[in-house]
């Protein structure tokens, strides 16, 4: 067969790309993954009673900003993966300035706080369930998030399963956020951080395995 012949072959019965394919997965997906793990977390934990008068302190928007920001970060980077061959880009930057921003401003408070009072500033009183709570809050997203790439063409699987774990576990975090009596930026620093990378490595190992086409 001439390659002329092959091509239109292959090309026969071609249709367009629809437009805007990838934010008419993500969005259904993010919205029902972000509900559902808020019931989750209602259900499971319970909102804080406190919540209404902590919203209104910077810290609690401080507190959001991280799983937030790095949400944005993880969604921009898994869009541009869902593509055959395209890589995350500047989107990997925007991922990393959220964690470096949290980091420098815990080490900054640790640094200043009393010697006796720093352990406690990165430990909290709930250090012991926080990742764990987190992880089981990403359930919901993860599944969202997953079935979304699932109908779109990754072609760096591994690189796609990170991402998307990590966007599944952003956005379960903020709806942790609703739940944590932690107000600490050390605290968050390891702990919120060390959830989220848990979905996010979970989502790398089981990548190829999930999304493959």
């Amino acid at each position: 067969m001439k390659t002329e012949d092959l091509i239109s072959l292959l090309a026969t019965g071609a249709a367009p790309v629809e437009r805007h394919v990838v934010a008419r997965r993500f969005a259904p997906a993010l919205i029902a993954g972000g509900l559902g793990s808020t019931l989750l977390m209602a259900l499971v934990f319970g909102v804080r009673p406190d919540l209404a008068a902590v919203a209104g302190t910077p810290a609690f928007w401080l507190k959001l900003a991280l799983p937030f920001f790095l949400a944005l970060g993880a969604l921009a980077a898994t869009a541009r993966l869902s593509r055959p061959g395209v890589a995350p880009g500047m989107a990997w930057a925007a991922m990393a300035w959220p964690v470096v921003a949290v980091w420098l401003g815990a080490i900054a408070l640790v640094a200043l706080a009393p010697p006796e009072a720093r352990l406690a500033l990165v430990m909290g009183q709930t250090w012991k369930v926080c990742p764990a709570n987190i992880a089981l809050l990403s359930v919901p997203s993860f599944i969202a998030v997953f079935w979304a790439l699932r109908g779109l063409a990754p072609t760096r699987l591994r690189l796609a399963g990170f991402t998307g774990g990590l966007l599944a576990s952003a956005t379960a975090t903020l709806a942790y956020s609703l739940h944590c009596p932690e107000m600490e930026m050390s605290f968050w620093a390891v702990w919120y951080l060390l959830g989220m990378a848990i979905p996010a490595g979970i989502g790398a190992w089981f990548g190829p395995r999930l999304l493959r086409w």
